[in-house]
């Protein structure tokens, strides 16, 4: 059972960064906003923005695949704990009621982020997709 459950978490969370990357790559100008809003526009480049599109694609085709693990899973944790840390007002009060900032729809970025760190934790004890 224990198998299936981290096959499924594997898939879902690889094909979150696939989204999330292809997002880059087919609305460019979305990551821009988004790079402006939370990172301080650290990555509002148009090259930088394709970049890291390619990047989460590839990464999140690796996570779903289970391959190369030691480094897939540990780029799965950094993206989500980047995330996890510009969001954290709506982690700490989604609602908003007394952080300016807080929205309830970036509270699952907590719940991303500790998925991805459990995956992190077990990938000795989960199986590739051939095995």
């Amino acid at each position: 059972m224990q198998s299936t459950a981290l096959l499924l978490l594997r898939i879902s969370l690889g094909l979150f960064l696939i989204v999330w990357g292809g997002d880059k790559l087919v609305n460019p100008e979305h990551a821009v906003r988004v790079s402006e809003g939370f990172y301080a526009g650290l990555v509002s480049s148009s090259l930088l923005v394709t970049g890291g599109g390619v990047l989460q694609v590839l990464l999140g085709g690796l996570v779903v695949a289970g391959r190369f693990k030691p480094i897939a899973y540990s780029g799965l944790l950094l993206i989500s704990t980047a995330t996890f840390i510009a969001v954290w007002k709506s982690i700490v009060d989604p609602l908003g009621l007394f952080l300016e900032g807080g929205n309830p729809v970036f509270f699952s970025s907590a719940i991303i982020w500790a998925a991805s760190f459990y995956l992190w934790t077990t990938r000795s004890e989960d199986a590739d997709v051939a095995g």
